[in-house]
């Protein structure tokens, strides 16, 4: 499935790779996100092994019953029956699967990275929170950007990032050798002190590298989300401003309309009255 990324994170790794992944035990949720599906495992039941035979033992009884009476009515019995055993044997393999631990199988391939180091696991997990944050902006901005386009780019990002990823678990692991081989008790002209001392300065250059590189991608993607959320809200307070423009010019102009009918009303009444006092004073 070309240009498409399929991560996996459970608790002993994360699975980044370009094919679908299966689980190794347990089930899981899958969630597509643009090009990218995220696969998670679904908690474990916690039914007991006696709660599943309960189980199965009660639904093979109900449809021993109900394969008689298919039987009474004329239906062949055995194809009831190889029916009822397979039904069994379905809810038996599934409910011993929904009561283990999921898994993600690690997958073959070049095309496919497993990290299974703390420190890469929680780079690439922030990476993967970032993303989505960044893929929540884009319906607000369709009239600015491709979506197509951006989440062309955005898996290509997670794709180069997993891949170093793996390279730094790699040179940690060597790094931690060459470490634990420079505790030695040798003069500092020896020949092999000389070259593990060299290939130290090698796996260093390595290190700097690899995570120059990680940083600027983490840096672009978490770059890519503070802009489009700085925009979303720039928009709101935008709205909102114009919104407030538009009910203040409503207020000003019922501001600026007649007086109140109240007062016109007791004006009216107190000329009437004194029309009226004049005309009585006349007679």
């Amino acid at each position: 499935m070309t240009g498409h990324l399929f991560v996996g994170t459970d608790h002993e790794k994360i699975v980044v790779s370009a094919y679908p992944l299966r689980m190794r035990t347990g089930r899981s949720r899958r969630e597509r996100l643009g090009s990218v599906t995220e696969v998670v495992p679904v908690p474990p039941s916690g039914r007991s092994r006696e709660t599943r035979v309960r189980f199965t033992s009660q639904l093979s009884l109900v449809l021993a019953v109900f394969v008689a009476v298919l039987s009474a009515l004329g239906i062949t019995w055995w194809v009831a029956a190889a029916g009822a055993v397979a039904l069994v044997a379905f809810a038996t393999v599934e409910q011993t699967r929904a009561a283990r631990e999921g898994l993600i199988a690690v997958p073959r391939g070049d095309d496919s990275y497993v990290l299974d180091a703390a420190e890469e696991r929680a780079a690439y997990g922030r990476a993967l929170v970032v993303a989505r944050r960044v893929r929540r902006t884009w319906p607000a901005l369709q009239h600015m950007i491709d979506p197509e386009d951006a989440d062309r780019a955005l898996t290509a990002a997670l794709r180069e990032l997993a891949s170093i990823m793996a390279r730094r678990q790699q040179i940690r692991r060597l790094r931690e050798e060459l470490g634990a081989a420079g505790l030695h008790h040798l003069p500092a002209d020896s020949p092999a002190v000389q070259a593990l001392a060299e290939q130290r300065l090698r796996v260093e250059g390595l290190w700097r590298s690899t995570a120059a590189a990680a940083n600027r991608i983490l840096a672009g993607i978490n770059a890519a989300a503070l802009a489009g959320e700085n925009l979303i809200r720039e928009q709101r307070i935008g709205r909102t401003a114009r919104e407030a423009e538009m009910a203040i010019s409503r207020l000003t102009v019922a501001a600026a309309a007649p007086a109140d009918p109240s007062l016109e009303l007791a004006e009216r009444t107190a000329a009437v009255i004194a029309a009226y006092r004049e005309l009585s004073a006349g007679h």
